[in-house]
Formats: structure tokens, sequence, C-alpha cells
């Protein structure tokens, strides 16, 4: 059965994390009980409470491929059309039970593109891409965590590429490659739902070439992690979206649009187990056209076993 079955225990294993969090200067101990952050919380929590609702539950649930296991639809690696339509009408109830984001749209898409992109960098280089990609995978399926999909880098000077930034930082790369793993730095913008997501899943924000092969970099991390930072909103409404005001907050007891993050990696080690993409340059391009498209596993090619 998955460890976290329930809304309850969703807010509930939050609280169990220690990530390091500033809003507006100051850090958030909690973000269950910051008025700023907890009802994004409580949206995010709409998606495990449905899987216990006999009605939802075909929609909120699904069979692992991976484990035969009953498992959230939002960690699922879709396996036909039928996954596809039910996961549209899954948004669908969660849009009318909250009026908010839910915010694990982009996780989800991001594990299946992963997965797929994956699979195919081992077909050409013989990696282990693929294989600790599923034993990560099966280790979020199991625990039902939510995954925040870390893309859009800061990016600088936009008419210039990675390699070619004033500050090299501007975008997510590898500064340290270690036998046991590597080293990132950098910082990853607009994450929806960052804050109370358990696991980033970090992918590339555009096509790279050889010259930017260290930012060439897909990999997974805990949000709790030691080096990494996050500064949550930034938007004009925030003050909106905390209930302090109560306009444009959708139903109040879940916000308006979902809380986004800045996510800052200070040199932060990623485990070889937990590196799905390093240095594969020709297929940086493929990983955020599959992402934008939200097709991974409607693709002509071939279908990863």
């Amino acid at each position: 059965m998955m460890r976290i079955q329930s809304g309850a225990e969703y807010i509930e294993s939050l609280r169990n994390l220690h990530p390091i969090i500033f809003y507006k200067g100051r850090r958030i101990e909690d973000v269950t009980q910051h008025p700023a952050a907890a009802p994004h919380v409580r949206a995010a929590a709409m998606t495990y409470a449905l899987a216990n609702d006999e009605k939802y539950r075909d929609l909120a649930t699904a069979t692992s491929h991976l484990t035969g296991h009953t498992i959230s639809r939002f960690t699922h690696v879709h396996q036909n059309v039928e996954d596809l339509i039910k996961k549209i009408k899954l948004l669908r109830v969660l849009g009318q039970k909250t009026g908010t984001c839910f915010q694990r749209c982009v996780g989800f898409d991001g594990i299946n593109t992963t997965y797929s992109v994956a699979y195919e960098i081992d077909q050409k280089y013989c990696t282990s891409y693929f294989e600790r990609f599923k034993k990560w995978l099966t280790y979020i399926q199991e625990e039902n965590l939510m995954v925040v999909e870390a893309m859009t880098d800061s990016k600088g000077d936009r008419s210039k590429g990675p390699g070619d930034q004033p500050d090299l930082d501007q975008y997510v790369h590898i500064v340290e490659r270690r036998p046991d793993g590597v080293v990132i730095r950098g910082a990853k913008l607009h994450m929806t739902g960052a804050v109370n997501s358990h696991e980033i899943l970090v992918m590339p924000t555009t096509a790279m070439d050889e010259q930017t092969k260290d930012y060439a970099v897909g990999c997974a991390i805990p949000i709790d992690a030691p080096g990494i930072t996050m500064i949550f909103g930034r938007q004009a409404n925030d003050d909106r979206k905390d209930n302090r005001e109560r306009i444009d907050t959708a139903k109040p007891s879940f916000g308006a649009v979902g809380g986004e993050a800045v996510i800052v990696f200070e040199d932060v080690f990623i485990p070889a187990e937990r590196v799905f993409v390093e240095g594969q340059t020709d297929f940086t391009g493929v990983l955020v056209y599959r992402f934008a498209a939200h097709t991974a596993p409607i693709t002509g090619r071939a279908k990863p076993g």
C-alpha cells in the first residue's frame, strides 16, 4: 500500500521535512501553517483525498506497470489512451473541487517525459539512466510522494546561450563530477508547488550543444537536501492569495493560483543513482519538446519496456 494514503497524511508528511524556504525575507518554518503557503498545501492534499473517495478512485489511482501495485495517478506512467483520458477527467474534477491549481501536473508530466527519454538515451549510449529512473520512480510510487518538476532557468541575457552568460550560474549546471555522483549549481524559477513537494525533478530548459555539455543535466533530489534554498512568492497579488484581503482567491480554503518558488542550488550533491541525464546534449531538445507537448506516451518512438 502507498505510504501516504490521505490528505491528512500528506500534510503531516510535510511537517517531517526541513526545507529552507523564505517568503518576503523571512523563513517559513512550517508550510502547512503559514498563511501564504497553507492554502496551496490544502489544494495539493485534495489530490490525495480523492484516492479515498469511491466515486473518484478509478480516476485518482492507477495500477503501476512497474510493481502491479495501486498508486496515485500523479505518479503513473501513461500506458494507453485510456490513461490519458482518465488524467484529463481527474484534472477537471480537481479543478471543480479546489477552484485553483493543485500543483502536481507539472511533476506528473516531468515523470512521463524523463521516463521515455532516459530509455532512449540508454538505447543509444548503453548507459543505465532508465534503470536508475525506474528505481527512483518505484520509490516515488510506493511512498506516494509529490514531485515538482524544475525546468525553467533564470537565463540572464536571453540573447546568449548558457555557456556565454557573464554569470555561468544563470543556468543549472554540473560544477563537479565525482565517482559517486555530481554537484550542481544554479537556480530554477517559477516552480509551482515546490515548497509543499517532497522531491525535485530537474530537467534542462533548452536544447544544448557540446559547448554546454555541463548544462545537460537531469536528476532528482529531496527538497530539503543540503544546499537547496527556496524563495516563495513572486506575484503582485501574493497578499491576496494568503487570505488576508480575501479577494481573487477562488475558493478561500485553497487560495488562488498555485504558489511558485525560485529554487536555488548551491553546490548540491546528486548521488549517481539519482542522475538521469548527464551530458547527452542531443537529447535535451527532445526532453524540452516532449515535456511541452505533453505527448510522452504517444510519440512514434520506441516504447520503453
